[in-house]
């Protein structure tokens, strides 16, 4: 910018690199599955809730999410997987633009806002959401840290539907009513499978330079087109599974309304099936996310029709 000063130039520059780290585009995958748990315990309710629960387990779940990216971040780079030839955005760790030390102070400084925000929930639901929120950070940590990473075993998108499915979905409606029907479980489902579909894209994406790194994500092990299929049934069981509640008779048929996206999923599912190149996949995988957020927005608004 000119004339502005050089320290408002520094400080806005390492605004952006810090936006860069918490990869601001994985931010939905916290956030939908608190709105759909929340909104099912709104319909059980009618409307009574308590509004710090809710916020705790947003932001909570935020910090989480920004704490993994932060881990996965610094962890990938000592580890050699973020090379210059990586087809997704420029991590700040292997780019040298963050030192290491500073990238592993967030990580924990993010951890460490998430535990303050589930103080709270364990004050209100119990050793429950102590038990969740530890497994919760400490799968975060061990995606790609510790000693035997599992997101180097083809085993990160298991852990992020439990996760960022059952986990979050299941949890945010526990810390409402601290109970927890069936109809919280099967909804869970179509959000973790959405959750997982993003990570599917990436690892489609960086299958080579994963390959070439020994990391050996589900993608490695399946193959692109085995992987391509993987995605396609991910997101048509999304949609069915969506609908389970109202066919058993539990829930009204406004779950449908989260049919509205699935124009967006089928283009979605042809990009993904027809392009290896990074920056259609960015876009691919960016507009995946966009789909678990509106697919989910429009889950919670049926829930609180029905």
């Amino acid at each position: 910018m000119p004339g502005a000063p050089a320290s408002s130039q520094g400080r806005g520059s390492s605004l952006r690199i810090w936006l860069m780290a918490a990869r601001p585009r994985t931010l939905p995958a916290a956030v939908a599955p608190v709105l759909v748990g929340t909104a099912l315990a709104w319909t059980v309710e009618n409307g009574d809730l308590d509004w710090i629960a809710f916020a705790a387990a947003m932001l909570g779940a935020l910090f989480i999410q920004v704490g993994t990216n932060l881990s996965n971040d610094y962890s990938d780079a000592r580890r050699g997987a973020d090379t210059e030839d990586r087809l997704g955005p420029v991590r700040v760790t292997a780019g040298g633009l963050v030192p290491p030390r500073q990238v592993l102070v967030a990580t924990y400084v993010s951890f460490g806002l998430a535990v303050l925000c589930g103080i709270y929930l364990i004050a209100v639901a119990g050793w429950v959401l102590l038990a969740i929120g530890a497994a919760s950070i400490l799968a975060g940590i061990l995606y790609t840290g510790g000693p035997r990473p599992y997101g180097y075993e083809g085993l990160g998108e298991v852990f992020v539907f439990l996760f960022f499915g059952v986990v979050a979905v299941t949890g945010s409606y526990y810390v409402q009513i601290q109970d927890l029907p069936w109809e919280a479980i099967v909804l869970a489902v179509p959000v973790g499978l959405l959750a997982s579909a993003i990570l599917v894209v990436n690892n489609v994406r960086d299958l080579e330079t994963d390959r070439r790194a020994g990391k050996r994500t589900l993608a490695v092990r399946l193959g692109r087109e085995r992987t391509r299929t993987l995605y396609a049934a991910m997101l048509l069981a999304a949609y069915v599974t969506a609908l389970l509640p109202f066919a058993l008779g539990s829930l009204s048929g406004w779950l449908a309304l989260t049919w509205l996206t699935a124009p967006l999923a089928v283009r979605l599912q042809r990009t993904v099936r027809t392009h290896t190149d990074g920056p259609t996949l960015n876009e691919a995988l960016a507009g995946t996310g966009r789909l678990e957020f509106l697919f989910c927005l429009l889950l919670a608004l049926g829930l609180l029709l029905s």
